[in-house]
Formats: structure tokens, sequence, C-alpha cells
């Protein structure tokens, strides 16, 4: 591609007051808007009156510019440019959100998570957000490093990645037909330990997920975590609540002992890397293998403390064989990777199952390459009021998607951004009615025009 008739670009002047970049905000803040969005700020938020006047608008604003690609307060400046005060009353000025921001406290990031649950029953009445919600669903958890600069971030510290930040955890909802849908965060201190706080946040989840099922004879519920998650407290909150679990175990003496009783003949091969599927036989020629056998966690406590399941175990070669020394060992041969799990899943399906907690790593990704690509403040609870908006955010826009259609339902903010939101419009008025002139030829024309039709109701119903 190259510039066609270069002489005729003379000049480019910033001057146009009926031209907007991201005409997509306005289907995007009339969903928000019909899940009662600003009406549950008011509500929910106590934040004093002289910085936090108006506090529906103000989360509004603050959701509506991360939706547009905004990762600092400074970028919350595209919500005022050309035509946006004609189509959004109240586009404020990025020190005015800032300043809301700041006069947060501990009580007040927790009444604005309130807010965020309340969103993602809206947006799951209104669209098909949580498809098969009524079927199996998956819950995830983990944290990650936000890695900050510097040492005038309130909490900030070095964790397990060796990098100065603060510890995002989150857990998400997956559902057999919907990708998945932050259900929980926390923003913790950057030295703490996963496992903090993740009993109360799996137990909020697991209440959630009841909430949104329209009936109580509903599927599985199972919780999936990594070892971090491995503890008497995290796994009793999954249990109490109805949910099974399958969480990653480390290899201790205890759980070494188990695998070395598994019998040579209870391993079955699986699809994995390099695996040929043998038809004549109906079974996979894989070098991975999984067998199970059952297993008592947290022995080690009281009786009513300890939990009964199987201890799932897949081997791989060792491709790192150190040679016979003389002495044989459970692991010159195999590598293995152990979980412990109360479902009823068969071994080689519980298996797959749990392989698939990688889901979450994608949502983290996804949230550090939107708002969450920094941390604005110095206040440590400013930050955390961040990201339960930057997760609204991403549960809104994700919702957003869903309207359109399979294409983007399951796709990358990013994308969803690029294609529905960063849709640049010209404002023409005549009479009282507002009319947006979009590109001709928008590759994407059609999903943002049955985005804009549903939210308006032009043809059909929002509910999908």
């Amino acid at each position: 591609m190259q510039l066609f008739h270069t002489r005729r670009v003379a000049s480019a002047i910033f001057d146009d007051p009926n031209l907007v970049s991201c005409a997509g905000l306005v289907p995007m803040i009339a969903l928000a808007q019909q899940c009662d969005l600003p009406a549950l700020a008011d509500v929910h938020l106590s934040v004093p009156t002289d910085k936090g006047a108006n506090a529906g608008a103000k989360v509004t604003s603050l959701v509506a510019g991360m939706v547009a690609g905004a990762d600092s307060i400074e970028d919350m400046a595209l919500l005022r440019h050309g035509a946006m005060g004609t189509l959004f009353d109240r586009p404020y000025a990025p020190s005015t959100l800032g300043s809301f921001l700041r006069e947060f406290t501990f009580g007040h990031v927790r009444q604005l998570d309130a807010v965020a649950t309340r969103l993602v029953t809206g947006l799951h009445d209104r669209t098909s957000l949580l498809a098969g919600i009524d079927g199996p669903v998956l819950v995830d958890i983990d944290d990650t490093i936000i890695e900050v600069h510097g040492h005038a971030k309130e909490g900030s510290g070095y964790g397990y990645s060796g990098v100065r930040g603060l510890n995002a955890l989150i857990t998400t909802v997956t559902t057999g037909r919907a990708a998945p849908v932050i259900a929980g965060q926390r923003l913790r201190k950057g030295a703490c330990g996963s496992a903090r706080g993740a009993a109360r946040l799996v137990a909020d989840t697991v209440a959630a997920v009841r909430r949104l099922r329209s009936t109580e004879s509903a599927g599985l519920v199972l919780l999936r975590g990594d070892s971090a998650f491995y503890g008497h407290f995290t796994v009793s909150a999954a249990l109490r609540g109805g949910a099974q679990v399958s969480i990653t175990v480390r290899l201790d003496p205890k759980v070494t002992a188990a695998i070395a009783a598994i019998g040579d003949d209870d391993w079955t091969p699986i699809e994995y890397t390099d695996a040929v599927y043998d038809e004549t036989t109906g079974r996979w020629i894989s070098r991975a293998e999984v067998a199970e056998i059952a297993f008592t966690a947290f022995s080690s406590k009281k009786a009513n403390q300890q939990v009964r399941g199987r201890l799932v175990v897949r081997r791989i070669p060792d491709l790192n064989h150190r040679g016979d020394d003389g002495q044989a060992t459970l692991f010159d041969t195999w590598r293995f990777h152990a979980f412990f799990t109360t479902s009823d899943l068969d071994t080689v399906t519980a298996d797959k199952t749990h392989r698939g907690h990688a889901i979450i790593e994608q949502v983290h990704a996804d949230l550090k390459d939107s708002a969450l690509a920094h941390l604005l403040s110095g206040r440590f609870t400013a930050n955390a009021a961040w990201l339960v908006l930057a997760v609204m955010a991403f549960n809104l826009t994700r919702a957003a998607a869903t309207i359109t259609g399979p294409a983007l339902a399951k796709a990358r903010t990013a994308t969803i951004r690029r294609t529905l939101v960063t849709v640049p419009a010209r404002i023409a008025s005549s009479g009282r009615r507002l009319t947006l002139h979009l590109p001709r030829n928008w590759p994407w024309e059609t999903a943002w025009n049955t985005l804009f039709d549903r939210l308006f109701g032009r043809y059909h119903p929002i509910i999908a």
C-alpha cells in the first residue's frame, strides 16, 4: 500500500466538531445503562460527597474509557473530543475522575465489587454472556503480578515472579457455550502468597454461580486451580458451596508414595503432543499416560477437615534422563503431574478438563493488554478500584460481542475494540434526531449494525 496522489494531502487540521473516533461506545453505554450500571453505582457507593458526587456517571465514564482503550487516567481525555459531548452527558475530565478514585477506601472498593457482581447479573439477563450456565460450569482461580516501577505504589513488592508489582487475583466462570467471564477480583500486596484471600473469593464466586442459575438441580460446578491453591481453606470453601475441585498438588512425600502405588497396568495413553489415534484398537498411541488412585487430602489435619477424592496423575518421559547411578528412583524415567479431584469424571476426561485451566492465563493477558497495562495511582485503594472497573469493562465488552453472533463472541478484547468500538463516525442532527455516519465498506458493518439495532430495539428484543 502506498499514498495515492501524494500532492493532494495538503494539510491536516483538527477542527471538525462533529466527528468521534469511537462510535461503538454508543451501543456499549446503552447496554450498560440497560443493566442499570449508573444507578447501581449511585446506590451502592458512598464515596464522600465533595469528590464522590454523581458516582454513577463517573463509574460509567471510567468503564467507557476502558472499553475504548484507556489504560491510564490521562487516556480518559478520549471521552472529551469532537462530538462526544453531543452523544454523552457529562464526559468528565481526567483530573475529576482521578480525584474520584483517590477518595476510595477499602470499604468503597468492596461496594464497587457489589456493583460489578450485579452488572454481571444484568448482562446475563440481557445477553448470552453466560449461555449454558445451567449446564456444567468451570470456575478457575489464579493470580498474576502487575509490574510497577519505583516505591511510590502503596503495597508494591517482589512476589513469586521476581519483579516489583501488585498482585491481582481473579476468578472466571466458563460454560460449554460461552467464553470466560470474570466473576471475582481482588488486588493484593505484591509480596503476598497466592492463596491469601482465595477462600473468600471462591465462596463468593460459587455463590454467584448459584444465583445466576435458573434451577437448583443444574450441572456440575468444578473449581480448577494450580498448586498454590491446594489448601484446606480454599478446597473447603468450594465444597461448602456445592462445587467440586480439581487442583494441582505438589509432589511431596505423601503424593510421591501414592504415585508409586499405581500399578504398571493402570496407565492409559491419552491424546497429547505427538499422539496418534489407532482406529483398529480404538486407543491413542502416545508418550503421555494417565492413571488414578484413591487419595485423602490434608490427612495431617483433623478428621472433619480431611477430604476424600482421587489423585489423577499424568506421566510423560523425562527427556533429561540422568542415567542409572545404582539407585533406582521414581522420577528417573518419567515426569509426573498430579492433581487432586473430587469430581466423578473418568480419568482421561478429568485430566483433559484440568489442563483447560490454562485458559485463565489468557484472561490475565487480555486485561494486561487493556486497562491493566498500568496502575494509575500511588494509592493502593485507587488501584484496587481500577482493577474492578477494568473487570466491568471486560465483561461489558464480552457481553456486547455475544450479541453480534459467534464470530466475535469469544474474541479478545482488543479484537472487539478494533471492530466494534473504535469506529469513527460523523454526527448529523435533524430536528431532535442524531444520525451516525460511519465509514463505507467497514468490514464488520453487519456485526456493528446487529449490536446497534438490538440495543435500540429496532428489529429484535435484546434478550438472546
